[in-house]
């Protein structure tokens, strides 16, 4: 039968994501609209936004962190344009945006000693491959898979070659071992659930020491760059930002950092995205239909959280009518105000994905499932 209770808030998309509970624009009243980003105003509310993301993540005290263009992608192509090749690269490829980056290091960079290592939807490559000698690039979560790194165990504590982490649907839902890497980014419209258009970067101590030393053999667009006369541009992590923000996202970002904070920091954001897999995983025990596109229960993402179809009947239909299948659950979750945006991301396999992110309430999550299922029912009978 079909649902009587939806969720509060049917926002479930993984990027942007929903905003925090109780956001409203008057939240961003404060905001320094008509104000140069250059201003005093400007550089300290930005200045702001670096500061208290280092506080309520616990990043250390030596590491730097600025505010760079063109959100989480921007961050990455940034640390990977400017420091790979001094030396040999590894790079973890298990869905899509880490594929992207691994084509980026070959076609792009065209980096002579580069391996790749590969694993289909659903898995994680073997770690073991890696080689810490040489520099790593990798995904802390895998967005578009729903599949996690389980652990910090296999990053060495010492290691010669740089660690270059793209965490975008990791910080703030995910414990990030900071002291083990030296280029970590991620982007507003996450976990946060603030507005899209800048990234984030975090810089050890080894990363800057490697950018004032090493001069890569290719021309750098304006906005990669980090250092200027073989010195770290120290404006960049201090608020002064390449090229200019919107104050009114810059606003949100802060109004999202400050309601972090309000409700117990670091800890309380990962219990909150934590319960909401938890309900997911208590919900899909019991289904006969779906079942989590990560195969391996300690590498299951808690905050791109994807769903696949088990049921046999859908797995007799031709690939074709599957994709039409998960297309026509979304949509019809979407007519009934039930769920928004929950389609599997465009290279991923036929199914679902939901945001289980600190911003989602558990309440909601679970008023989505009974939804899922009637949904399911609504389709399966069309094909």
């Amino acid at each position: 039968m079909k649902p009587t209770t939806l969720p509060k808030n049917p926002c479930f998309s993984s990027g942007p994501c929903a905003k925090r509970p109780g956001w409203s624009l008057e939240n961003l009243k404060e905001a320094a609209v008509g104000r140069s980003h250059r201003a005093k105003i400007g550089k300290n509310k930005l200045a702001e936004v670096i500061e208290r993301s280092k506080k309520v993540l616990g990043i250390p005290a030596d590491y730097v962190l600025g505010i760079v263009p063109a959100s989480d992608t921007g961050a990455v192509e940034m640390a990977m344009w400017s420091m790979l090749g001094e030396r040999g690269v590894d790079v973890l490829a298990w869905e899509s945006f880490s594929s992207g980056w691994a084509a980026d290091c070959k076609n792009q960079l065209k980096l002579a000693d580069l391996r790749v290592f590969k694993a289909d939807y659903g898995n994680l490559p073997d770690l073991a491959q890696v080689d810490w000698r040489r520099d790593v690039v990798f995904a802390w979560n895998g967005t578009t898979s729903g599949v996690k790194v389980p652990n910090e165990q296999w990053i060495p504590a010492e290691h010669a070659g740089l660690g270059i982490c793209d965490a975008t649907s990791a910080v703030f839902a995910m414990e990030i071992p900071w002291a083990k890497l030296d280029a970590i980014t991620w982007s507003w419209q996450k976990v946060l659930g603030g507005e899209g258009g800048h990234g984030m970067l975090v810089l050890s101590p080894r990363a800057v020491a490697r950018l004032q030393t090493y001069v890569p053999p290719r021309p750098l667009a304006k906005i990669f760059q980090m250092t200027k006369g073989g010195k770290l541009i120290d404006g960049i992590f201090q608020g002064e930002t390449i090229n200019t923000p919107s104050m009114l996202c810059v606003e949100d970002a802060l109004d999202g950092l400050k309601w972090a904070e309000s409700i117990g920091g670091l800890p309380a954001l990962l219990a909150r995205s934590r319960a909401n897999l938890a309900a997911m995983e208590a919900w899909v025990s019991q289904s006969t239909w779906a079942g989590f596109l990560a195969e391996d229960a300690a590498a299951r993402s808690n905050t791109s959280i994807c769903l696949r179809v088990i049921d046999p009947a859908y797995a007799a239909l031709s690939a074709e009518n599957q994709a039409k299948h998960a297309k026509s659950m979304v949509a019809a979750l979407e007519k009934a105000g039930a769920a928004y945006d929950v389609g599997a991301y465009r290279d991923a396999p036929p199914g679902l994905r939901v945001w289980g992110g600190a911003t989602v309430e558990t309440s909601d999550i679970q008023a989505l499932l009974p939804w899922l299922d009637w949904a399911y029912g609504e389709v399966k009978a069309q094909f």
